[in-house]
This record gives structure tokens, C-alpha cells and sequence, in this order.
């Protein structure tokens, strides 16, 4: 791996230990709204309910970012193959149009 790359990864991890700790606080914040509305809870069920919500919270982030990425990925082959298809069109204009050039040249009487 090169170097580049190296930094490349380090950076994906750091970026994805910071996504991981915001949402972790943001699946924190929104247990407490939750439980602040129930406020016949015990201390020990408000800690039970706001740390149950916060694992569901973080579990739904996580199926949520896999088929982002999913997605993301059908997305970059779908427009990688068109792209591919467009080059080939390109390509296949050029030759028809240098064939064309070349057979006109050849065919005009240089006079």
C-alpha cells in the first residue's frame, strides 16, 4: 500500500469513528426525549429504555449507511457501464468519420 493510501485509510477510519461517536450521541439525545416524556420512569428504567433506544438507534444508522452504500455502488457500475457504452459510440463515430474523410480525399479529383 502506498503511502497515499495510507492516508487514505487512516483518514476513512478517523471519519468513520467520528460518524459512529456523532451518531452514538445523537441516538443518546433522542433517548433523553424520549424519556423526559415518560416521566413516571424509574431512574433505573429512564437508563434501561435510554440505552436499549440508543442501541436501535445505532443499529437503524447502520443498516441505514450499509444500503447507502449499497446504493452508491450500483450507482458508480450503472454509470461506469454507460460510460463505457458512450466511449465505444464515441470511438466508433471518430473511425466512421475518419473512414468517411479518407475515402473523400481518395475520391475527389485533385485538380
Amino acid at each position: 500500500m502506498t503511502a497515499r493510501e495510507e492516508e487514505r485509510a487512516l483518514v476513512n477510519q478517523i471519519e468513520g469513528h467520528l460518524l459512529l461517536a456523532a451518531t452514538r450521541e445523537e441516538g443518546r439525545r433522542a433517548a433523553a426525549r424520549v424519556a423526559d416524556r415518560m416521566g413516571w420512569l424509574t431512574d433505573t428504567q429512564r437508563e434501561d429504555l435510554e440505552r436499549q433506544f440508543g442501541t436501535e438507534y445505532l443499529a437503524m444508522s447502520r443498516t441505514s449507511w450499509r444500503r447507502t452504500a449499497e446504493r452508491g455502488e450500483e450507482l458508480r457500475r450503472e454509470y461506469e457501464a454507460r460510460y463505457q457504452q458512450l466511449r465505444q459510440r464515441l470511438l466508433a463515430v471518430f473511425l466512421l468519420l475518419c473512414a468517411f474523410l479518407t475515402a473523400t480525399a481518395l475520391l475527389t479529383p485533385s485538380g
